[in-house]
């Protein structure tokens, strides 16, 4: 069981400004016991995308759920079933470990989830949405960093984002459309409170600005293009 509450800021690096920002992190911050890992979601929507068509909106108060595996995960593989939050842009994150097998029993209506605070909220998220199914596949590779002075403040760099809706599951392998081009990656900066000033300065000697970007925001509008472009309607 897990609790993030944090500001998070995004921010689109082409390959100078990311090999830049990673030379000024040298003795400032240490990368992750993983090293970089391939992130697996599946994220959940109503059939007729509810929630990914209200986080556009930018409303002050989003939700969205997903379940996360690091790689395609098989049978008792562990996954997450994570229920995020932002609020008055603060994202607050919860989560649990399970079994893929549990987690998809609880999310098709067949099973249930472990006691507890967490399991809670998720169960009272899917019954305000009773209709939830998996909707967007999201894979990407991610290089993980923590700062040396404090733990609490993590960069993310994720490259190679790729979409699919056909196998919307954690077992299909990472394919699909790509959200990036080929030398840009995605920095996500997560903070309790404010960026330390050493990175400020970089990010902005670097001409790094910060962005709006959502990855299933994103996959869904180029769903909606493609759909457009073959005269399909998504209604």
């Amino acid at each position: 069981m897990e609790i993030f509450e944090r500001h998070e800021m995004k921010f689109l690096l082409n390959r100078e400004q990311r090999s830049r920002l990673e030379k000024a992190m040298a003795g400032r911050t240490r990368p992750d016991e993983h090293g970089e890992s391939t992130i697996c979601n599946v994220y959940y929507d109503t059939p007729d995308f509810l929630l990914i068509r209200r986080s556009l909106e930018k409303p002050v108060y989003k939700e969205k759920l997903r379940m996360r595996s690091y790689g395609p995960a098989y049978g008792q593989d562990e996954v997450f079933l994570e229920l995020k939050k932002k609020y008055d842009g603060i994202v607050y994150k919860r989560r649990i470990a399970l079994p893929l097998g549990q987690a998809e029993a609880f999310m098709n209506g067949s099973g249930k989830l472990p006691e507890g605070q967490i399991s809670r909220e998720i169960e009272w998220f899917c019954q305000s949405y009773p209709s939830l199914l998996p909707a967007v596949h999201l894979s990407y590779d991610r290089c993980a960093w923590y700062a040396v002075e404090d733990d609490d403040i993590r960069l993310t760099f994720d490259r190679n984002i790729r979409w699919q809706t056909e196998d919307c599951c954690l077992s299909a392998l990472p394919c699909g459309d790509t959200l990036l081009q080929a030398e840009e990656s995605l920095l996500e900066i997560k903070v309790p409170n404010v960026i330390p000033l050493w990175l400020v300065r970089v990010l902005s000697e670097a001409g790094i600005r910060q962005c709006s970007f959502s990855k299933y925001g994103s996959a869904y509008l180029a769903m909606l293009n493609n759909y457009r472009m073959r005269g399909v309607s998504l209604a």
